[in-house]
């Protein structure tokens, strides 16, 4: 059942990616981006690394997604939508579909971490920031110039946008 999941997962992880990739909407864009950050997290969790699943979605998916897209609805300006909406069913179904989907979540989490109690594994929070700080220092660091490097790519795209 794990490899099925894990199948699954990263199939989403792996569309979503293309579809960030061959997507010219930017907006469109980061919600696939989206999507992969939070199929990231699942998979995380399958690995049984909740603290990561956590970070991933609180930071990455949660902190970053939201400046991004504060970056794009104010440096490229909105278009107008002059037709109805052709995709309303699929939205209307969404919120119900993401409602089960957390529902499920939250099901694996809740067994996943029972008779585990919390803070008595020795490789727990206090083991990998120890981890992210000395081992894994330059790819923290790396991470944060490329997250700059896509932001300062988007002013300039907006900006050569509006020139021309």
């Amino acid at each position: 059942m794990g490899a099925v999941a894990f199948v699954i997962i990263a199939i989403v992880a792996v569309g979503s990616a293309l579809g960030l990739l061959f997507n010219r909407n930017a907006i469109h864009g980061a919600m696939f981006l989206v999507v992969n950050l939070g199929a990231v997290a699942v998979l995380y969790l399958t690995l049984g690394a909740e603290f990561l699943a956590v970070a991933q979605v609180a930071v990455y998916a949660g902190a970053i997604m939201v400046l991004f897209l504060f970056a794009i609805f104010v440096l490229i300006p909105a278009q107008e939508e002059t037709t109805p909406d052709p995709r309303r069913s699929y939205r209307m179904l969404a919120l119900p579909v993401g409602a089960a989907l957390l529902v499920l979540l939250a099901v694996v989490v809740v067994a996943g971490t029972r008779g585990h109690p919390v803070g008595t594994a020795p490789d727990g929070v206090e083991g990998i920031a120890r981890l992210l700080f000395t081992d894994y220092l330059f790819p923290f660091e790396a991470t944060s110039v490329l997250l700059l490097a896509a932001m300062v790519g988007v002013v300039l795209l907006a900006r050569r946008h509006e020139g021309g």
